[in-house]
């Protein structure tokens, strides 16, 4: 607690990592040199044996952080390859580079419209600064995965279910600027987040389906009316047209008496005008 208060109040009064960092590297005192010049005489009296303890060796993908009685010995971080420690007063330790991806649990999340959904996602980060990733926080790692959670219920607090729905890119960018924010102090650079799944209550998307359906037999409803509609136009234009030339309707019958033939039908229906047949009956 003692060391985040000292980096908060240092963060308020716009000093750096680096600046901090030089602070706790600053002069081991009289006796500290003392011992490491005891401790390097030491080690070259019995160096066929003290080597062994001495050279150390770290991987591509990690950096190794020196201690040197209890303080940072450099502002940058050693590795990787071989590097040389004096066994009594130096201790190191090993940072990894490597991009670390976890999964968020899910969440019981109280939407701004009321809803309770439940949301779990991926986070992707790495180390960016192996020194304060040992010096400013405890646990990096465990820092980070438990800032994610909070930070997805408090980003997704704020979203209605409609935008939940709809903009997950979104809502993963804003979920990493304010994981990057909150973790650069400790070393931290979140790359990548990800919304992997919405659970909804049953009820709900009961619901959402009744009412998409419902709003999909509105539209059919209106595109049916607007196609009877259009028909309805049509059919007013033939007859108009065929009201001009009444031998166009005679050809309109033979046109359908060929249509019936080519089907095959044993019976056929002949429709005849009104006209012709009141023209017998008077007769």
């Amino acid at each position: 607690m003692e060391m985040e208060d000292q980096v908060e109040s240092q963060k308020r009064r716009g000093i750096s990592n680096d600046d901090l960092i030089s602070e706790r590297t600053g002069s081991l005192g009289c006796i500290g040199w003392t011992i490491v010049i005891l401790s390097g005489l030491l080690t070259t009296l019995l160096f066929p044996i003290t080597v062994w303890f001495c050279l150390k060796i770290v991987q591509e993908y990690e950096r190794a952080v020196i201690f040197r009685l209890g303080r940072i010995t450099d502002r940058k971080a050693k590795g990787p390859g071989i590097f040389f420690i004096l066994p009594c007063t130096d201790s190191f330790v090993k940072v990894d580079l490597r991009t670390i991806s976890f999964d968020i649990p899910p969440q019981e999340i109280l939407t701004k419209d009321s809803v309770t959904v439940s949301v779990d996602g991926v986070v992707y980060f790495r180390v960016s600064d192996p020194i304060a990733s040992v010096a400013n926080v405890a646990n990096a790692d465990f820092s980070t995965r438990l800032l994610a959670q909070t930070t997805l219920r408090n980003v997704l607090g704020t979203k209605k279910l409609a935008e939940l729905l709809s903009d997950r890119e979104g809502i993963a960018h804003s979920m990493q600027f304010n994981l990057d924010e909150a973790t650069d102090n400790w070393g931290i650079k979140v790359e990548r987040v990800e919304i992997k799944d919405v659970k909804l209550p049953h009820q709900l998307q009961r619901a959402m389906a009744a009412e998409a359906e419902a709003s999909r037999e509105a539209r059919a409803k209106v595109i049916a009316a607007e196609g009877e509609m259009n028909a309805s136009r049509a059919l007013k234009e033939a007859s108009l047209v065929i009201a001009e030339s009444p031998s166009a309707l005679q050809l309109r019958y033979l046109q359908t008496l060929s249509t019936i033939a080519a089907e095959k039908n044993s019976t056929i229906i002949f429709p005849v005008p009104l006209d012709i047949i009141s023209h017998f009956m008077k007769k």
